[in-house]
C-alpha cells in the first residue's frame, strides 16, 4: 500500500511539474514576443530618425546650419529615447520575472505541502517501536523545511533588491537629463 501511495504522489508531482514547465515556457515566449515588438518599434524609429538626420545634413548650405544640428538638445533627445527604450525593456523583463517568481513560488508551496503530507502519512504508518526514529526524522525534516523557507526569503529579498537597483539606475540616468537640459538652455540665453 505504501509503495502505491508513493507512486501516485510521484506521478501527481510529475504532472504538476510538467504543467509548471509549460506555463514557464509560455511566459518566456510572451516576454520574448514583447521584447521583439519593442525592438522592432525601436528599429523603425531609429530608421526614421536616421532618414530625418540624413535629409537635414543634405540640406545644409552653411556652417551655421551645421552648428544648429550639433546642439546638445539633439543628443539629449536621443538619450531620452534610449532611456525610454530601456524602461520598456526593463518593464517586460520585470513582468516576466514576477510571473516566473509567482509560478515557482506556488510550485514550491505545492511541493512542500505534498512532501509534508507524505511525511505525515509515512510516519503515521511507522511500525511499533520506531517512535524515537520517527521523532528524530520529523525534527530533522522540520528543521530542513525552516532552512528552505529562509533560503526562499533570501531569494525574494535579492530579487527585490535587484529591482530597486534597476529603478535607481534608471532614475539616475533620467536625472542626468533633467540636470543637463537647463544648463544647455541657460547657455543659449546668455
Amino acid at each position: 500500500m505504501f509503495q502505491t501511495q508513493l507512486n501516485d504522489q510521484l506521478a501527481a508531482a510529475q504532472a504538476k511539474a510538467i504543467e509548471t514547465a509549460k506555463h514557464l515556457a509560455q511566459v518566456a515566449v510572451e516576454s520574448a514576443q514583447e521584447l521583439a515588438e519593442i525592438n522592432q518599434a525601436a528599429a523603425k524609429d531609429a530608421l526614421v530618425a536616421a532618414q530625418d538626420t540624413s535629409s537635414q545634413l543634405l540640406a545644409i548650405k552653411d556652417a551655421q546650419q551645421l552648428a544648429k544640428l550639433a546642439q546638445p538638445e539633439a543628443a539629449q533627445e536621443a538619450a531620452k529615447y534610449a532611456a525610454a527604450y530601456q524602461a520598456k525593456v526593463n518593464q517586460v523583463v520585470r513582468n516576466g520575472n514576477k510571473e516566473v517568481v509567482q509560478v515557482v513560488d506556488a510550485s514550491v508551496n505545492d511541493a512542500r505541502a505534498d512532501l509534508v503530507k507524505f511525511v505525515q502519512e509515512a510516519t503515521k504508518t511507522a511500525p511499533a517501536g520506531s517512535e524515537a526514529f520517527v521523532s528524530a526524522f520529523k525534527t530533522a525534516f522540520d528543521s530542513s523545511l525552516q532552512q528552505f523557507d529562509q533560503v526562499r526569503a533570501s531569494a525574494t529579498d535579492a530579487f527585490a533588491n535587484f529591482e530597486k537597483s534597476v529603478d535607481a539606475a534608471l532614475a539616475n540616468i533620467q536625472g542626468q537629463y533633467a540636470v543637463t537640459k537647463p544648463a544647455a538652455k541657460s547657455r543659449k540665453a546668455a
